[in-house]
C-alpha cells in the first residue's frame, strides 16, 4: 500500500537526504526527529479509517516538514533537497485541505 503512496515515497527520499546533511549537533537532532516525523505520520495517517483522522496525521507531517525547511534555511543546503521539500509540502497541503481549490488559497 505505501509503495504506491507517492508523497510517502518522496518523504523517505527526503529523510535519507536530510540524514546526510552536516549540521551542528543541536540542529542535527531536530532535523533527524522532524524528518522522520514526516515519514512516520504519513504512514500512520494512511492507515486511519476516516478522512478526518487521516488529515490530522497529514497536518502533523506538514508541520514537521516546515520545521525541516526552517532548519534548511539556517544553513546552505543543496537546491535539490529544498525542491523536494517544497514538492512534499505541496502534496501534504493538498492532503490536508483536499476541498480547497487553488483559487481559494490566499498567500
Amino acid at each position: 500500500m505505501l509503495k504506491k503512496f507517492r508523497t510517502y515515497q518522496m518523504a523517505i527520499r527526503f529523510y535519507k537526504g536530510a540524514q546526510k546533511l552536516k549540521l551542528p549537533r543541536h540542529l542535527k537532532d531536530q532535523m533527524d526527529r522532524a524528518s522522520s516525523s514526516v515519514v512516520l505520520n504519513l504512514a500512520e495517517g494512511s492507515g486511519k479509517r476516516t478522512s478526518k483522522d487521516q488529515r490530522r496525521f497529514y497536518s502533523i507531517s506538514l508541520g514537521s516538514l516546515r520545521e525541516c525547511q526552517a532548519i534548511m534555511e539556517l544553513i546552505e543546503v543543496d537546491i535539490e533537497l529544498i525542491n523536494l521539500a517544497d514538492h512534499i509540502g505541496a502534496c501534504l497541503y493538498k492532503l490536508c485541505y483536499p476541498q480547497l481549490k487553488l483559487t481559494q488559497i490566499k498567500a
